[in-house]
């Protein structure tokens, strides 16, 4: 095999081993609130959610083509690729992607390890223009699209995190309080067990809608190293074994379950009762299903964390951990610089050494930064067995909070 062909392999294996990660830290959007008012057991909502999940990942590619050509300044106006980019069988592009990739993977497990819901969207759209930053200099970013139009990030990443929280509490608000007053006229009977129906049913769609937005991100990167190697010429459509691959994966890794976020999620923020999981739940679909159809590549992380804020203040008497929340913003601000930070050190020191031994010394850190944290995780375990412990603030307190810098 060529050097050009096992640097692209490394990419692909870096490419799916970050959207692993994706499944299992991202479990807790769609399943968190079915989890935490018992509407489903911990096992069967991290098994229905693996299965949506892949469905969803194979329903449109739109996400993924956002990624593919709003990111990296790779293609020509007529989007054939730049040939002074992929002139070397593409080494310094795949370079960028595999600095891009660890970097994402990095901030995705270190988040995962402190219980903070990032998002695992802007870690890899931060890795990308970190790492493409310092390998091709502030050019090689499409910021905006032709003529000035709201494309690129600007357009497809930026705005869409700014807007899609604050919808989805707004709708999730809403909804909320429209809920509790019918069922102000329900008896306990039918209030209980038809809402932990309502929301099996809700946070079935927001697994499906997490599919077709979180899978896709790896389907694009994936693409872009294909593109940039010459194995893949269509810039308007993905592989389909990208596609299968990067379904199974993100369902394998849904299917393991990020309990100390669903923890959070589901525990940490507010006391959730099944009228407000419906809410939230559906709240968190209807916005993701339609940013999709757009091609937003917005974070589900911070939708579905709105939507719970939202069925919060909806519900009357709800208490709202806003300490919590506010740990959890600080967290959503720093996740693109810090892992674009990350990805930039890593191209620095996969460039120097060249684009052979460099991209063997990144994947060497990126298993040790992962055992560190894996075994560093197994202190103070958490999983299906405690996830519905009931949450002590003074204990959360008394923890040291992590640094979120870099």
């Amino acid at each position: 095999m060529s050097p050009e062909l096992i640097l692209l392999a490394l990419v692909v294996v870096t490419a799916l081993a970050f959207d692993f990660t994706n499944g299992f830290h991202d479990t807790a959007n769609a399943m968190a609130a079915s989890i935490a008012t018992k509407a489903l057991t911990p096992k069967t909502a991290v098994a229905l959610c693996a299965s949506l999940n892949l469905v969803g990942a194979l329903l449109s590619v739109e996400v993924a083509l956002t990624v593919t050509n709003a990111v990296i300044n790779l293609q020509n106006p007529d989007g054939t690729p730049k040939p002074e980019l992929v002139a070397d069988g593409g080494d310094k592009i795949l370079l960028i992607l595999l600095a891009a990739l660890a970097g994402a993977i990095i901030w995705n497990l270190a988040t995962w390890l402190w219980g903070l819901p990032s998002s695992s969207s802007h870690a890899l759209f931060g890795g990308l223009i970190g790492a493409t930053l310092a390998g091709l200099g502030w050019g090689g970013v499409r910021w905006v699209g032709a003529d000035g139009k709201l494309d690129g990030v600007i357009g497809k990443v930026i705005i869409p995190a700014l807007m899609s929280p604050a919808i989805a509490m707004i709708v999730a608000m809403v909804g909320t309080h429209f809920v509790f007053k019918v069922a102000a006229s329900l008896t306990e009977k039918y209030r209980t067990s038809g809402f932990r129906w309502g929301q099996v049913g809700a946070a079935s769609l927001m697994s499906l809608s997490h599919g077709t937005n979180d899978a896709q991100k790896t389907m694009g990167v994936i693409t872009l190293a294909l593109i940039a190697s010459g194995q893949w010429t269509d810039t308007h459509a993905v592989p389909l074994w990208v596609k299968l691959a990067c379904g199974f994966t993100i369902a394998l890794g849904t299917y393991l379950g990020g309990w100390r976020i669903i923890r959070t999620m589901g525990k940490g923020l507010v006391e959730i009762e099944a009228p407000q999981g419906m809410s939230a739940d559906m709240s968190s679909a209807a916005v993701i299903l339609a940013s999709s159809q757009l091609g937003f590549a917005l974070s589900t992380t911070h939708v579905a964390t709105g939507s719970i804020l939202g069925s919060g203040v909806g519900r009357p008497g709800a208490q709202v951990r806003w300490g919590v929340a506010g740990r959890m913003a600080s967290a959503w601000l720093t996740t693109l610089p810090s892992a674009g930070a990350v990805a930039a050190l890593m191209f620095v020191i996969g460039n120097a050494l060249g684009a052979g031994y460099g991209s063997a010394v990144i994947v060497l850190l990126l298993c040790g930064a992962a055992t560190y944290m894996f075994v560093h995780s197994r202190k103070e375990p958490i999983g299906h067995h405690n996830v519905n412990d009931e949450w002590d603030d003074a204990k959360k307190k008394k923890q040291k909070q992590p640094e979120v810098s870099v």
